[in-house]
């Protein structure tokens, strides 16, 4: 019997978390002879559930799994009741692929194969969940503008977590220098209005609250594999929905309370409500469609995520804000 391929394996490919020593047949052995097999060589791991029947060099004929061989005449042979993989991986895949195959089809294991369709490895359950617990904290990490760490906080130094924290906030802090410079060039239009600045704030933060929504959404549909490039339009579409259903609500509510409790003219609160609709729709589609295209470059989506959605949607919101004033109120 042949031995299995060493591969050039990275950090986070299938080669690197799987099982290389799977329990492999002739499809000419029988029940019986399997059923010794197992007994005498054992599973390499508790989660295996099948045994794998392969040619003489090693190309993945099909699968049984161990209930079928208990409950099968010993004398049957295996290429009888063997069963094709419903899937099968390549060593250079990505883990996170992995997980995703198994979570979408409820799967135990799924083998591992090479160009030539031979058997190099299985990927078990419990792998398939440390990797989604792996990348889910990594997501968390990146979209809370930190560098993943593998280690536990507790045991991470001073000076690791300082420099995963360090060149975010160095960028986050530049990039609001654009911000800064949206204000500069409308400043005429403020000393104008000089109640324009006191909702600044609010409208800033309201379009960061929903690009961060729109991107949480958008990358958890991506990490389950629901959401692909080509949908792009339809996240458009929804997100337009969405975002001004929202936009109306929240434009009426603060309208009122505009009238009501700030005491400001109509012109004024219809400028304000009016740059409130097209900042939430903005930032909707900003939040539900960075993270596709990044997932089309390679990028982790998470990257996209808030705080940096929330930096794209604040100079937008401003943009549109000044501009609206500008229009609206003849200043």
């Amino acid at each position: 019997m042949m031995t299995m391929k060493k591969f050039n394996q990275t950090t986070d490919s299938v080669a690197a978390v799987m099982w290389r020593e799977p329990v492999v047949l002739s499809p000419q052995s029988r029940i019986n002879e399997a059923v010794e097999r197992i007994r005498q060589t054992g599973l390499p791991d508790q989660n295996m559930s099948h045994c794998y029947v392969v040619a003489e060099d090693f190309s993945l004929l099909g699968q049984v799994d161990l209930r079928t061989l208990l409950l099968s005449r010993g004398g049957v042979r295996l290429e009888t009741v063997m069963a094709h993989p419903f899937v099968t991986l390549r060593p250079e895949d990505d883990q996170e692929l992995a997980a995703q195959l198994m979570e979408a089809y409820d799967l135990s294991e799924v083998p591992v194969v090479d160009e030539a369709n031979r058997l190099v490895g299985i990927v078990t359950a419990d792998t398939a969940m440390a990797v989604l617990q792996e990348e889910a904290t990594e997501d968390m990490e990146r979209m809370a503008a930190m560098t993943p760490s593998e280690e536990p906080y507790l045991q991470s130094g001073a000076i690791r977590i300082f420099r995963a924290r360090i060149p975010w906030l160095l960028l986050l802090m530049l990039s609001a220098a654009l911000t800064g410079g949206i204000i500069s060039h409308f400043e005429q239009a403020l000393a104008a209005q000089v109640a324009l600045t006191a909702f600044i704030p609010m409208l800033m933060d309201t379009g960061g609250n929903c690009g961060s929504q729109s991107s949480v959404t958008v990358i958890r549909g991506l990490s389950l594999g629901e959401v692909r490039f080509s949908d792009w339009m339809r996240v458009f579409w929804k997100e337009v929905q969405v975002g001004a259903l929202c936009a109306l609500v929240l434009a009426a509510v603060n309208f009122l309370r505009l009238m009501v409790m700030s005491q400001v003219g109509i012109a004024v609160a219809a400028t304000v409500s009016f740059s409130l609709v097209v900042t939430v729709i903005l930032a909707d589609l900003v939040g539900g469609l960075l993270p596709i295209l990044a997932k089309r470059l390679g990028v982790d989506p998470a990257v996209m995520a808030s705080p940096l959605i929330t930096t794209v949607v604040d100079a937008l919101s401003l943009l549109v804000y000044f501009q609206s004033a500008v229009w609206l109120l003849k200043i």
